[in-house]
């Protein structure tokens, strides 16, 4: 009873309620003009399968995948270099105030127990994105110092917008510190296109990714068929990833 009581959820909530309704667009139109209703019936299974847990896993495992996790064993550098996430401003917080979002404090979280397993300093890149969202690395500093990081391990990038300037500033602030062995700390669906970004100013980092998103391996029930807010943003996340990797390879 639990799982039909989602499944309706699901059709009368978006995305769901979208598909019903142009479902009932392509029977409506069908009885006028079948060739346009079989275009937009395409339209619909294609928006449907979007919606999908099943398409969003595959799509976002597959890029999660392509570089495994080291043993700590295997982990050598000299810098942990974190990439930020999103992060929000003005939001309460234990020490302050602004909040990582969940993927950068995920991010965080790893690099602070690499800190621990390691000894290395932590570099934390990101910066305010948008007018009404938090800096990140200030906001990953104030947690780090919190958590009991000294703050001469704490270095910060907090000029950053995107994973390009990622690279380039963190390049530069490393080269200041004499710093050029990193080990890449950012979610596992971003890590193929940060490391692009990375190659392409010079550095060869040791990828370490993390914040996984596709359980291994995927089990097929009924909920992976249908349609959930949640498909829809991995999708998207998914399909913006492989955009920016075609884009980095010029």
């Amino acid at each position: 009873m639990i799982y039909f009581i989602k499944i309706a959820y699901s059709f009368v909530l978006p995305p769901g309620i979208f598909l019903v309704l142009l479902l009932g667009l392509v029977l409506w139109i069908w009885k006028k003009n079948r060739r346009p209703a079989l275009v937009l019936l395409g339209v619909t299974l294609l928006l449907y399968l979007s919606m999908t847990n099943l398409v969003s896993d595959t799509l976002i495992g597959s890029l999660e995948q392509k570089y495994a996790q080291p043993d700590i064993t295997a982990v050598q550098g000299d810098v942990i270099l974190v990439l930020g996430g999103g992060a929000t401003a003005g939001t309460p917080d234990l020490d302050g105030e602004g909040n990582l979002l969940g993927s950068a404090a995920n991010r965080l979280l790893t690099a602070v127990r690499l800190y621990r397993q390691t000894g290395l300093p932590i570099l934390f890149s990101g910066g305010q994105v948008f007018a009404d969202s938090g800096n990140e690395a200030d906001i990953a500093k104030r947690q780090l110092l919190e958590l009991g990081i000294p703050a001469q391990d704490i270095l910060t990038d907090n000029q950053s917008l995107n994973t390009e300037q990622n690279a380039v500033n963190t390049a530069a602030i490393m080269q200041a510190n004499k710093l050029n062995r990193p080990v890449l700390v950012t979610s596992g669906f971003h890590m193929w296109r940060a490391m692009l970004q990375f190659k392409h100013v010079g550095l060869e980092p040791l990828a370490y990714p993390t914040d996984y998103i596709a359980s291994r391996p995927m089990a097929l029930y009924l909920s992976k068929f249908v349609p959930s807010p949640g498909a829809v943003s991995t999708t998207g996340l998914a399909l913006k990833e492989y955009l920016g990797i075609l884009a980095a390879q010029f």
